[in-house]
């Protein structure tokens, strides 16, 4: 934190600049489209030695996932407005969430006997990744409300919500 000799207190650091924030949602899209390409093209999700077919099951959902996210960049890097970035943040946890519990169900690891049980550790990351997303979920859309009825979070510069 940083003092503030207008306020005589300490302030929060300031946001990226739209520059910088345009250069963040660039690389983001660049990072979706290249995991869509690594998943599905090549090498593809099958040389990943602990996945099974069974990961057919939740395919769909992770590339609904890159998609939605590198449209929501896009979208963002053309438009740059907090509600937009927000919504677009929601919609992503919310497939996120779907995806996480699919995996949950589907369980698509087949991990071998090293002695450590590898499905336990990640059925308990899939259960920590589910609550924090769910957490972020319930965040993203307060901080969506707040934002679309004009009242910036706190320390929060103000922002159009057009």
């Amino acid at each position: 934190m940083s003092t503030d000799p207008r306020r005589g207190a300490a302030s929060r650091p300031s946001r990226p600049g739209p520059a910088g924030r345009r250069f963040g949602y660039a690389v983001a899209v660049i990072v979706n489209v290249a995991l869509l390409v690594l998943v599905n093209v090549w090498p593809t999700w099958r040389e990943v030695p602990f996945l099974t077919e069974a990961m057919l099951e939740v395919l769909g959902l992770v590339n609904l996932g890159l998609i939605v996210g590198a449209i929501a960049n896009l979208v963002d890097l053309v438009f740059d407005r907090r509600w937009i970035r927000t919504a677009g943040d929601l919609v992503g946890s919310v497939i996120a969430v779907i995806t996480l519990w699919r995996f949950w169900e589907v369980f698509p690891f087949d991990f071998p006997d090293t002695g450590f049980d590898w499905a336990l550790l990640v059925r308990i990351l899939l259960v920590v990744a589910i609550i924090g997303t769910v957490i972020g979920v319930v965040v993203q859309a307060v901080i969506l409300v707040r934002v679309v009825l004009g009242r910036p979070a706190r320390g929060e510069p103000g922002e159009p919500t057009s």
